[in-house]
């Protein structure tokens, strides 16, 4: 399933690891990058898709250290300890938006665009839509 993110755009930008039990990311591209659209892919399946318009480094700190009221962050910071713990390869993809698509003079967030049909199409398993 991994094939379908990567033939629209989708590389890979870093590696969940577990450091004292704790997930942790390392992360080498598109760190500074906004306006992206990002997947967690557990021994090549996508289990989560999300968007963000912060930098993608400073999203990803809420899942290493979720707040008391993240839901989503302490949800996905679970299921990456317990994939982790378990020995699975965790990746993270991402689709940056280098702001060149608009509509007339508008720029149409690629990011906000896609991320409710391929969630749809593609239903991973940590996202809660409709659950």
């Amino acid at each position: 399933m991994i094939t379908k993110l990567t033939d629209i755009g989708f590389k890979k930008v870093g590696r969940w690891f577990l450091d004292n039990e704790a997930p942790e990311l390392e992360l080498f591209a598109e760190a500074e990058s906004a306006n992206i659209l990002y997947c967690f892919v557990v021994d090549g399946v996508p289990k989560y898709i999300g968007k963000t318009t912060q930098r993608l480094k400073k999203r990803m700190y809420g899942y290493r250290k979720p707040a008391a009221t993240q839901s989503t962050n302490i949800r996905n910071n679970k299921s990456l300890k317990l994939a982790l713990s378990q020995g699975l390869k965790v990746d993270l993809y991402a689709l940056p938006d280098h702001g060149l698509l608009h509509f007339g003079t508008f720029h149409l967030n690629l990011a906000a665009g896609l991320e409710d049909s391929i969630v749809s199409s593609l239903q991973p398993e940590w996202n809660a839509v409709g659950k």
